[in-house]
């Protein structure tokens, strides 16, 4: 049965190890929607998608991360995130993001791939700015 016991996380990019915490619960985007991690979960191996990544560490406000796409691995209490890109909440400029998403919405969509291409641009803007309002 899963209790509020630590697990560790760690979110780790190509340039650096972003975050190593004991958590109460990790909650992180999969490609096809939000996985909540508590301890003594049955392990996995899955792809991450574009979005927010919550960590609960049990004393004050949860630790919220942006994170964009990656794997995700479960095991033995231990969640490892390799992630392209993930930056803390704290550290997000809404002025940044504003203009992001400005820029993708001007990017051209002439075909299925640059559609595809300018609704993940859009998405990670979007994403970033809920952030930077908190």
């Amino acid at each position: 049965m899963a209790t509020t016991a630590p697990i560790e996380c760690a979110v780790i990019t190509p340039e650096r190890e972003v975050l190593t915490a004991q958590a109460t619960s990790v909650v992180f985007p999969a490609h096809d929607g939000q996985i909540g991690i508590l301890k003594d979960r049955a392990p996995l191996l899955c792809e991450m998608g574009t979005g927010i990544l919550r960590v609960e560490t049990g004393s004050g406000p949860p630790r919220e991360f942006f994170v964009d796409g990656g794997f995700a691995q479960v095991l033995d209490n231990h969640v490892t995130l390799l992630t392209e890109r993930a930056v803390a909440a704290e550290d997000i400029v809404r002025a940044d993001a504003e203009k992001a998403l400005a820029e993708a919405e001007q990017m051209p969509a002439h075909d299925l791939d640059s559609v595809a291409n300018r609704q993940k641009a859009i998405e990670r803007a979007n994403t970033r700015i809920r952030l930077a309002k908190k």
